[in-house]
């Protein structure tokens, strides 16, 4: 892609063809250096989550398999601006219109299926939440080699097709994205206007987290692709700027894409993983004070053990064996000089009681 005065760029060789003249560009630098960032980011989550894994429980496997089918396809949306920085040829045009679509129904049918799967819908629970997420991949598949196959190999195109047809190619991704932004948002309404008491306050904090963050993740995604799909079609020829800014435009939406996935979905989903973690690995109960020794311990000088039931606690002994912890109680020998009985109310006129009520003796 040649600049608007047809310059060669400062960092480019005298050799260097002109169809990687945008790779040694000002522009292009920094949307390789960010884009290999996040893809470097993404591959060592990966690699984390793998080596966690052989520590995580069996009921959480479902949850790591659908975050890594994630990671993977916002690695791949990292790593598809290089297609676009170079120009458009016979090799890089089947990546261009077959990988951007797949990757992006990947990530979005990721995205789709958590929602599903946070509303309780038990098409999206367990393992299949991964089996969704791939099945809304399968369907872009299927189009871009339908595409592939009937417009540049039946019509004998030699990967030529306009701005608006590549945009159109992607009707199918923005209906994920839409539709995974609307159960999104059901589920954030969902965490705000209901609370269910099987739930700690904790758990209920956490998903009111997670349905903001998704809610905020496909916002922010939609307003890329708005932005990129506007300028694409319409933008660029406007302002005289076509073709020469239609690359660099897919480049630097891809790239923003996909640092909006990773932060808010990425990051997020590896932190809830880690948090939910460390909650199941409680110390193990302490009963220290709970339960004493069968040995009884030493009575006082003064003191004598005892039992508040015997009969009770034989019958007790018996059932439960000799292993059961002593519940004695101490005694103490009471003095003979004390009196120690309760005192009782008594009357007045003990011999006749009657006589003053009926005013004369029977």
């Amino acid at each position: 892609m040649e600049r608007a005065n047809g310059s060669r760029p400062a960092g480019c060789g005298v050799a260097l063809a002109l169809d990687f003249w945008p790779l040694c560009d000002t522009w292009g630098i920094v949307v390789q250096a960010v884009a290999g960032a996040g893809l470097v980011i993404c591959v060592v989550l990966m690699l984390a989550l793998l080596l966690w894994s052989a520590c995580a429980s069996r009921r959480r496997n479902s949850v790591l398999a659908a975050l890594m089918l994630f990671l993977m396809a916002t690695a791949g949306i990292f790593a598809l601006p290089y297609s676009f920085l170079i120009a458009l040829s016979p090799q890089t045009c089947p990546v261009r219109v077959f990988a951007f679509g797949v990757l992006f129904s990947v990530a979005f049918g990721a995205l789709l299926a958590r929602g599903l799967s946070l509303l309780g819908v038990s098409l999206a629970r367990g393992w299949r939440e991964v089996c969704v997420t791939a099945a809304l991949a399968l369907v872009q598949v299927i189009i871009a080699t339908e595409w592939l196959l009937v417009v540049l190999v039946q019509d004998k195109r030699t990967c030529q097709f306009s701005q608006p047809e590549f945009a159109m190619l992607q009707i199918y991704v923005m209906v994920l994205l839409a539709t995974a932004l609307v159960t999104a948002l059901g589920f954030l309404r969902y965490t705000c206007v209901t609370y269910s008491y099987r739930d700690s306050g904790q758990v209920h904090r956490q998903n009111k987290v997670q349905a903001s963050l998704l809610v905020l993740t496909l916002l922010l995604s939609v307003c890329v692709w708005l932005v990129w799909i506007t300028l694409l079609t319409y933008g660029n020829r406007a302002m005289g700027r076509s073709p020469l800014w239609d690359d660099p435009v897919i480049s630097v939406a891809l790239t923003a894409n996909g640092w909006v996935l990773l932060l808010g979905h990425g990051f997020t989903q590896v932190r809830f993983m880690c948090k939910h973690n460390a909650r199941t690995k409680d110390p193990p109960l302490d009963f220290t004070g709970w339960t004493s020794s069968r040995t009884p311990p030493a009575a006082p000088p003064d003191l004598k053990t005892g039992t508040d039931n015997e009969g009770f606690q034989t019958d007790t002994d018996a059932r439960r064996g000799n292993d059961v912890a002593w519940s004695g109680i101490f005694m103490r020998e009471l003095s003979a000089e004390k009196d120690y009985s309760i005192p009782r109310p008594t009357t007045t006129n003990i011999n006749e009681p009657y006589d003053e009520y009926y005013g004369h003796r029977v």
